[in-house]
Protein backbone atom coordinates (compact mmCIF):
# COMPACT_ATOMS: atom_id res chain seq x y z
CA UNK A 1 0.00 0.00 0.00
CA UNK A 2 1.07 3.39 -1.31
CA UNK A 3 1.89 6.10 1.86
CA UNK A 4 -0.34 9.19 2.11
CA UNK A 5 1.67 11.37 0.78
CA UNK A 6 2.89 9.68 -2.79
CA UNK A 7 -1.24 9.20 -3.12
CA UNK A 8 -1.49 12.71 -2.94
CA UNK A 9 1.05 13.64 -5.54
CA UNK A 10 -0.11 11.02 -8.29
CA UNK A 11 -3.99 11.39 -7.64
CA UNK A 12 -3.83 15.23 -7.74
CA UNK A 13 -2.88 14.28 -11.12
CA UNK A 14 -5.33 12.89 -12.47
CA UNK A 15 -8.52 14.42 -14.02
CA UNK A 16 -11.81 13.07 -14.67
CA UNK A 17 -11.17 12.82 -18.58
CA UNK A 18 -11.99 9.11 -19.51
CA UNK A 19 -9.14 6.36 -19.82
CA UNK A 20 -9.39 2.85 -20.55
CA UNK A 21 -6.22 2.44 -17.65
CA UNK A 22 -7.58 0.91 -14.53
CA UNK A 23 -4.48 -0.25 -12.53
CA UNK A 24 -4.12 0.89 -9.38
CA UNK A 25 -0.55 2.06 -9.94
CA UNK A 26 -1.34 4.21 -12.42
CA UNK A 27 -4.20 6.89 -12.49
CA UNK A 28 -3.40 9.21 -15.14
CA UNK A 29 -6.38 9.99 -16.76
CA UNK A 30 -8.56 7.72 -13.93
CA UNK A 31 -12.21 8.00 -15.00
CA UNK A 32 -14.38 9.36 -12.65
CA UNK A 33 -16.97 6.27 -11.77
CA UNK A 34 -19.76 5.11 -9.86
CA UNK A 35 -16.86 2.50 -8.01
CA UNK A 36 -13.98 5.01 -7.71
CA UNK A 37 -16.54 7.66 -6.19
CA UNK A 38 -17.05 4.58 -3.28
CA UNK A 39 -13.25 4.58 -2.62
CA UNK A 40 -12.80 8.14 -1.59
CA UNK A 41 -10.98 8.28 2.00
CA UNK A 42 -9.88 11.42 3.85
CA UNK A 43 -6.42 12.00 2.80
CA UNK A 44 -5.34 15.18 4.51
CA UNK A 45 -6.93 17.38 7.55
CA UNK A 46 -6.60 20.46 7.97
CA UNK A 47 -7.37 22.96 11.48
CA UNK A 48 -6.30 26.06 10.19
CA UNK A 49 -10.17 28.00 11.49
CA UNK A 50 -11.08 28.89 14.59
CA UNK A 51 -14.62 29.09 13.43
CA UNK A 52 -17.02 27.07 11.02
CA UNK A 53 -16.01 27.77 6.71
CA UNK A 54 -18.66 29.54 5.30
CA UNK A 55 -17.85 29.16 1.73
CA UNK A 56 -14.59 27.44 -0.93
CA UNK A 57 -13.72 28.19 -4.01
CA UNK A 58 -11.22 26.48 -6.68
CA UNK A 59 -8.96 28.62 -9.17
CA UNK A 60 -10.22 27.55 -12.98
CA UNK A 61 -7.09 25.57 -13.17
CA UNK A 62 -7.68 23.68 -10.07
CA UNK A 63 -4.07 24.34 -8.28
CA UNK A 64 -5.62 26.77 -5.58
CA UNK A 65 -8.53 26.74 -3.20
CA UNK A 66 -9.53 29.03 -1.29
CA UNK A 67 -11.68 29.36 1.83
CA UNK A 68 -13.30 32.17 4.02
CA UNK A 69 -14.65 31.89 7.26
CA UNK A 70 -17.15 32.78 10.86
CA UNK A 71 -13.63 33.70 11.81
CA UNK A 72 -12.77 36.68 9.42
CA UNK A 73 -10.09 34.54 7.71
CA UNK A 74 -9.05 33.70 4.49
CA UNK A 75 -7.14 30.64 3.87
CA UNK A 76 -5.35 29.75 0.79
CA UNK A 77 -4.44 25.98 -0.36
CA UNK A 78 -1.92 24.46 -2.83
CA UNK A 79 -4.05 21.36 -4.41
CA UNK A 80 -0.97 19.86 -5.81
CA UNK A 81 1.08 19.86 -2.57
CA UNK A 82 -1.83 19.34 -0.49
CA UNK A 83 -0.60 22.62 2.23
CA UNK A 84 -2.32 25.29 3.06
CA UNK A 85 0.17 28.16 1.49
CA UNK A 86 -1.13 31.40 3.12
CA UNK A 87 -3.52 33.16 5.75
CA UNK A 88 -5.01 36.62 5.08
CA UNK A 89 -7.89 38.12 8.00
CA UNK A 90 -10.39 40.38 7.04
CA UNK A 91 -10.94 41.07 10.77
CA UNK A 92 -13.44 45.06 9.75
CA UNK A 93 -15.74 43.48 7.41
CA UNK A 94 -15.84 39.60 7.52
CA UNK A 95 -15.75 37.35 4.75
CA UNK A 96 -18.39 35.14 2.73
CA UNK A 97 -19.20 33.57 -0.22
CA UNK A 98 -15.32 34.11 -1.66
CA UNK A 99 -14.72 33.64 -5.33
CA UNK A 100 -12.28 33.76 -7.42
CA UNK A 101 -11.97 35.90 -10.48
CA UNK A 102 -10.23 34.91 -13.57
CA UNK A 103 -7.05 35.99 -12.23
CA UNK A 104 -5.60 33.54 -9.54
CA UNK A 105 -4.50 36.64 -7.29
CA UNK A 106 -7.37 38.79 -6.90
CA UNK A 107 -10.97 37.57 -5.32
CA UNK A 108 -14.74 39.00 -4.70
CA UNK A 109 -16.22 38.09 -1.11
CA UNK A 110 -19.73 39.51 0.42
CA UNK A 111 -19.03 41.30 4.02
CA UNK A 112 -20.41 40.18 7.10
CA UNK A 113 -19.66 43.37 9.25
CA UNK A 114 -20.64 47.03 8.87
CA UNK A 115 -22.57 46.65 5.32
CA UNK A 116 -23.93 44.34 3.21
CA UNK A 117 -21.34 45.74 0.29
CA UNK A 118 -19.33 43.05 -1.81
CA UNK A 119 -15.42 43.86 -1.94
CA UNK A 120 -12.54 42.95 -4.82
CA UNK A 121 -9.81 41.89 -3.08
CA UNK A 122 -5.60 41.31 -3.66
CA UNK A 123 -3.97 38.50 -2.47
CA UNK A 124 -1.20 39.24 -3.24
CA UNK A 125 -1.21 42.19 -0.66
CA UNK A 126 -4.08 41.99 0.90
CA UNK A 127 -5.61 45.24 -0.19
CA UNK A 128 -8.92 46.03 -1.39
CA UNK A 129 -9.25 46.81 -5.50
CA UNK A 130 -12.59 48.02 -5.43
CA UNK A 131 -16.23 48.08 -3.45
CA UNK A 132 -19.42 47.35 -4.80
CA UNK A 133 -21.92 48.92 -2.86
CA UNK A 134 -25.55 48.28 -3.36
CA UNK A 135 -27.36 45.80 -1.32
CA UNK A 136 -28.91 46.72 2.00
CA UNK A 137 -29.64 43.03 3.32
CA UNK A 138 -27.37 40.09 3.36
CA UNK A 139 -25.99 39.10 0.02
CA UNK A 140 -26.97 35.63 -0.29
CA UNK A 141 -25.70 34.77 -3.65
CA UNK A 142 -22.62 35.26 -6.03
CA UNK A 143 -20.83 34.27 -8.49
CA UNK A 144 -18.53 34.94 -11.45
CA UNK A 145 -19.10 34.44 -14.84
CA UNK A 146 -17.29 31.56 -16.32
CA UNK A 147 -15.73 33.91 -19.27
CA UNK A 148 -15.24 37.55 -18.18
CA UNK A 149 -15.21 39.76 -15.70
CA UNK A 150 -19.05 40.06 -14.74
CA UNK A 151 -20.36 38.56 -11.75
CA UNK A 152 -23.62 38.46 -10.28
CA UNK A 153 -25.08 39.11 -6.33
CA UNK A 154 -28.03 38.02 -4.84
CA UNK A 155 -29.24 39.85 -1.35
CA UNK A 156 -32.47 39.53 1.13
CA UNK A 157 -33.11 42.52 -0.18
CA UNK A 158 -34.77 40.67 -3.10
CA UNK A 159 -32.55 42.31 -5.95
CA UNK A 160 -29.97 40.39 -8.45
CA UNK A 161 -27.56 42.61 -9.64
CA UNK A 162 -25.09 42.50 -12.12
CA UNK A 163 -21.60 44.31 -11.79
CA UNK A 164 -18.33 44.34 -13.57
CA UNK A 165 -14.97 44.22 -11.87
CA UNK A 166 -13.78 47.43 -13.83
CA UNK A 167 -16.78 49.53 -12.48
CA UNK A 168 -18.30 50.40 -8.61
CA UNK A 169 -21.93 51.10 -10.35
CA UNK A 170 -24.26 48.64 -9.99
CA UNK A 171 -24.45 47.28 -14.43
CA UNK A 172 -27.70 45.62 -13.79
CA UNK A 173 -30.63 45.88 -11.26
CA UNK A 174 -33.75 43.51 -10.87
CA UNK A 175 -36.65 43.50 -8.38
CA UNK A 176 -37.91 40.24 -7.21
CA UNK A 177 -41.11 39.18 -4.90
CA UNK A 178 -38.86 37.07 -2.78
CA UNK A 179 -35.45 35.23 -1.86
CA UNK A 180 -33.08 35.50 -5.23
CA UNK A 181 -30.78 32.46 -5.93
CA UNK A 182 -29.18 33.01 -9.50
CA UNK A 183 -26.11 31.52 -11.21
CA UNK A 184 -24.28 31.73 -14.47
CA UNK A 185 -24.86 28.82 -17.30
CA UNK A 186 -21.59 26.98 -17.98
CA UNK A 187 -21.05 29.59 -21.41
CA UNK A 188 -21.69 32.73 -19.82
CA UNK A 189 -24.23 33.24 -22.10
CA UNK A 190 -27.62 33.52 -19.83
CA UNK A 191 -28.04 33.21 -16.28
CA UNK A 192 -30.77 31.66 -14.32
CA UNK A 193 -32.53 32.71 -11.28
CA UNK A 194 -34.82 31.37 -8.92
CA UNK A 195 -37.74 33.36 -7.21
CA UNK A 196 -39.75 32.20 -4.52
CA UNK A 197 -39.12 29.03 -4.59
CA UNK A 198 -41.47 28.49 -7.53
CA UNK A 199 -39.86 29.94 -10.52
CA UNK A 200 -37.03 29.59 -12.81
CA UNK A 201 -36.40 32.81 -15.18
CA UNK A 202 -33.23 32.57 -17.53
CA UNK A 203 -32.05 35.59 -18.93
CA UNK A 204 -29.67 35.93 -22.34
CA UNK A 205 -26.95 38.36 -20.97
CA UNK A 206 -26.95 40.24 -23.83
CA UNK A 207 -30.32 41.51 -23.09
CA UNK A 208 -31.43 40.75 -19.52
CA UNK A 209 -33.42 43.92 -19.27
CA UNK A 210 -36.20 43.08 -21.91
CA UNK A 211 -36.82 39.96 -19.73
CA UNK A 212 -36.81 36.72 -19.31
CA UNK A 213 -36.84 34.14 -22.13
CA UNK A 214 -38.07 31.60 -20.87
CA UNK A 215 -39.68 30.74 -17.50
CA UNK A 216 -40.03 27.53 -15.61
CA UNK A 217 -43.08 26.99 -12.82
CA UNK A 218 -42.60 24.74 -10.08
CA UNK A 219 -44.65 23.42 -7.56
CA UNK A 220 -44.14 26.07 -4.39
CA UNK A 221 -41.89 24.50 -1.76
CA UNK A 222 -43.88 23.98 1.19
CA UNK A 223 -41.05 22.91 3.83
CA UNK A 224 -37.98 24.81 2.64
CA UNK A 225 -36.75 27.50 0.79
CA UNK A 226 -34.58 27.67 -2.46
CA UNK A 227 -30.92 28.49 -1.04
CA UNK A 228 -28.99 28.12 -4.25
CA UNK A 229 -29.20 27.83 -7.72
CA UNK A 230 -26.35 26.38 -9.95
CA UNK A 231 -25.97 24.59 -13.42
CA UNK A 232 -24.21 21.68 -14.88
CA UNK A 233 -20.54 21.77 -16.23
CA UNK A 234 -22.60 20.37 -19.57
CA UNK A 235 -25.27 22.89 -19.37
CA UNK A 236 -28.32 20.38 -19.09
CA UNK A 237 -29.30 20.11 -15.66
CA UNK A 238 -30.11 23.20 -13.06
CA UNK A 239 -29.45 22.23 -9.20
CA UNK A 240 -31.78 24.06 -6.85
CA UNK A 241 -30.21 23.48 -3.15
CA UNK A 242 -32.46 24.09 -0.15
CA UNK A 243 -32.91 24.75 3.74
CA UNK A 244 -34.45 21.47 4.30
CA UNK A 245 -33.47 17.74 3.17
CA UNK A 246 -33.86 17.95 -0.58
CA UNK A 247 -32.49 19.12 -3.23
CA UNK A 248 -34.02 19.45 -7.26
CA UNK A 249 -32.47 18.50 -10.33
CA UNK A 250 -34.38 20.35 -13.34
CA UNK A 251 -34.21 20.05 -16.87
CA UNK A 252 -31.99 22.85 -17.69
CA UNK A 253 -34.22 22.82 -21.44
CA UNK A 254 -37.32 22.17 -20.36
CA UNK A 255 -37.62 22.87 -16.95
CA UNK A 256 -39.21 19.56 -15.72
CA UNK A 257 -38.12 18.00 -12.65
CA UNK A 258 -35.83 15.06 -13.06
CA UNK A 259 -35.10 14.11 -9.83
CA UNK A 260 -35.55 14.67 -6.14
CA UNK A 261 -32.49 14.00 -4.14
CA UNK A 262 -33.38 13.11 -0.01
CA UNK A 263 -32.17 11.22 2.73
CA UNK A 264 -29.64 13.32 4.11
CA UNK A 265 -29.97 15.43 7.74
CA UNK A 266 -30.63 19.14 7.77
CA UNK A 267 -31.39 19.66 11.72
CA UNK A 268 -30.91 23.33 11.77
CA UNK A 269 -32.58 23.87 8.41
CA UNK A 270 -29.47 25.90 7.13
CA UNK A 271 -28.68 26.38 3.53
CA UNK A 272 -27.51 23.01 1.91
CA UNK A 273 -24.15 23.16 0.18
CA UNK A 274 -24.12 21.02 -3.11
CA UNK A 275 -22.27 20.56 -5.74
CA UNK A 276 -21.95 18.75 -9.26
CA UNK A 277 -18.92 16.92 -10.03
CA UNK A 278 -17.08 18.41 -13.15
CA UNK A 279 -18.48 15.49 -15.98
CA UNK A 280 -22.13 16.12 -14.66
CA UNK A 281 -21.83 12.51 -13.35
CA UNK A 282 -22.38 13.20 -9.83
CA UNK A 283 -24.05 15.14 -7.07
CA UNK A 284 -22.10 15.61 -3.83
CA UNK A 285 -24.00 17.00 -0.38
CA UNK A 286 -23.09 18.01 2.35
CA UNK A 287 -25.36 17.56 5.78
CA UNK A 288 -25.48 18.77 10.11
CA UNK A 289 -24.16 14.99 10.46
CA UNK A 290 -21.00 15.65 8.57
CA UNK A 291 -21.64 12.83 6.33
CA UNK A 292 -20.83 13.39 2.40
CA UNK A 293 -23.86 12.15 0.18
CA UNK A 294 -23.42 11.42 -3.52
CA UNK A 295 -25.72 10.34 -5.78
CA UNK A 296 -25.66 9.84 -9.65
CA UNK A 297 -27.17 12.30 -11.56
CA UNK A 298 -28.67 11.05 -14.48
CA UNK A 299 -30.45 8.51 -13.02
CA UNK A 300 -31.09 9.75 -9.34
CA UNK A 301 -29.80 6.91 -7.61
CA UNK A 302 -27.66 7.14 -4.25
CA UNK A 303 -24.13 6.16 -5.23
CA UNK A 304 -22.63 6.47 -1.53
CA UNK A 305 -22.10 7.96 1.73
CA UNK A 306 -18.70 9.26 3.02
CA UNK A 307 -17.79 9.13 6.40
CA UNK A 308 -14.56 10.92 8.39
CA UNK A 309 -14.34 11.13 12.30
CA UNK A 310 -12.63 14.38 11.61
CA UNK A 311 -16.17 15.59 9.94
CA UNK A 312 -18.62 17.26 12.15
CA UNK A 313 -21.33 20.06 11.98
CA UNK A 314 -23.27 21.13 8.36
CA UNK A 315 -20.22 20.32 5.51
CA UNK A 316 -19.40 22.13 2.15
CA UNK A 317 -18.66 19.62 -0.57
CA UNK A 318 -17.16 20.63 -3.67
CA UNK A 319 -15.03 18.47 -6.28
CA UNK A 320 -11.69 20.00 -7.94
CA UNK A 321 -12.74 20.99 -11.90
CA UNK A 322 -9.48 19.29 -12.93
CA UNK A 323 -8.35 16.91 -10.40
CA UNK A 324 -9.15 13.90 -8.68
CA UNK A 325 -10.03 15.67 -5.21
CA UNK A 326 -12.94 15.69 -3.22
CA UNK A 327 -12.81 18.74 -0.64
CA UNK A 328 -15.22 18.84 2.38
CA UNK A 329 -15.43 21.82 5.14
CA UNK A 330 -16.80 22.60 8.40
CA UNK A 331 -14.47 23.66 11.14
CA UNK A 332 -11.72 21.77 9.46
CA UNK A 333 -11.04 21.28 6.06
CA UNK A 334 -10.60 17.63 4.45
CA UNK A 335 -8.91 16.46 1.21
CA UNK A 336 -10.61 13.24 -0.14
CA UNK A 337 -8.69 10.97 -2.46
CA UNK A 338 -9.50 7.90 -3.92
CA UNK A 339 -8.00 5.11 -2.65
CA UNK A 340 -7.61 2.78 -5.67
CA UNK A 341 -6.43 -0.56 -3.74
CA UNK A 342 -9.46 -0.51 -2.84
CA UNK A 343 -10.77 -1.03 -6.64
Amino acid sequence: MRDESQLMATTLNATTSPSNSTSNNNVEGLKLTEAVVKTFRNARVFHENTDRINALDFSANGETLITSSDDDSIVIYDCQAGSAKKTLNSKKYGVDLIRFTHATNTVIHSSTKIDDTIRFLSLHDNKYIRYFPGHVRKVIALSMSPVDDIFLSGSLDNTIRLWDLKSANCAGLMHLNGRPVANFDPEGLIFGAGITSEMIKLYDLRSFDKGPFSTFQLPKEKDCEWTSLKFSADGKTIMLTTNGNIIRLIDAFTGQLKHTLSGFSNTKNVPIEASFSPDAQFVFCGASDGRIHCWNAETGNRVCTLVSDSMSGQTIVSMNPKFMLLVSASNQLIFWLPHLDDL
